[in-house]
């Protein structure tokens, strides 16, 4: 009965892409889903893009090598990096990255000013160069890095002074500029909507990636004819498999935070730049 049960590879640098696992899992019931968080090198954005080509590479390999059917790259620093290589570099397996949502935000802002947060690496990246060339002509964007925040979500963080210090100070000039519209530019972020929703007030929206990526996954399995159409059913637990290069424990322990579930966390190694179970 099922067309395809292999599962839906995710990589991120760490717990930013439990976003878009969330989404694909609302989206996508019936889905088993690999997901690897490398968290040994988390966080991407301020590393090289080389670096990160070369990271995203393993990854790759490794999430092929365990069966998986699609990858999502649920990372925007990745996808900027290495979205168009991993292509190349593995012609036969379709990949789905993140780009920032900027042409949702040009279309819909009623003052013209759009705020961006995202990492350096993707304000540099050429992905987003060409999305802001592309749909925000006539829209003025105002960007920041948000230093720090992504370690504020690893840990958790999600609401307290530290996290909203760095929010504050990114919001709160933008807010001045007269922005209706914020994007959120990293996968980490739509963690913290609720405390951004609070900063920002109700009559700015916040763009959260996750269920429009959740919706091209959909797309794609279906044009390869590879969905899995077993009927939805199982836990968390028996449809999602973690792994990370980080401490598995820590993980597990944030997964309630997270995702209001837990699920067991395998350890990963990395080892003459390839990935080993440990």
């Amino acid at each position: 009965m099922s067309a395809d049960a292999s599962p839906i590879g995710i990589f991120d640098s760490g717990v930013g892409g439990l976003s878009v696992l969330r989404a694909i899992r609302t989206e996508l019931p019936a889905e088993s889903i690999l997901y690897l968080a490398d968290q040994a090198h988390v966080p991407y954005g301020p590393r090289p893009l080389e670096e990160v080509r070369a990271f995203s590479r393993a990854i790759s390999h490794f999430l092929i090598q365990q069966g998986a059917k699609i990858i999502v790259v649920a990372c925007n620093t990745a996808s900027a990096a290495a979205l168009h290589y991993l292509r190349q570099e593995f012609p036969d397996l379709p990949f789905v990255g993140m780009e920032p949502a900027v042409k949702p935000a040009a279309e819909h802002t009623h003052s013209g000013r759009v705020g961006v947060l995202a990492t350096p690496a993707t304000f540099q990246g050429k992905l987003y160069a060409s999305v802001v060339e592309r749909f925000a002509r006539g829209v003025e964007i105002y960007q920041d890095a948000c230093p720090g925040l992504v370690e504020q979500i690893e840990a958790g963080n999600l609401a307290g002074p530290a996290t909203r210090a760095i929010l504050e100070s990114a919001l709160i000039p933008m807010l001045r500029q007269g922005i209706d519209t914020v994007v959120l530019g990293c996968t980490h972020y739509p963690f913290v909507i609720p405390l951004i929703q609070e900063i920002v007030g109700p009559a700015v929206r916040v763009i959260d990636p996750a269920p429009a990526i959740a919706r091209q996954v959909q797309r794609v399995l279906i044009s390869r004819q590879a969905l899995n159409l077993s009927s939805p059913g199982r836990s968390f637990g028996q449809a999602v498999r973690l792994l990370t290069t980080g401490s598995p424990a820590d993980l597990q322990q944030l997964l309630p935070c997270y995702l209001n579930q837990t699920a067991p966390v395998e350890p990963l190694c990395w080892q003459a730049d390839q990935l080993r179970f440990c």
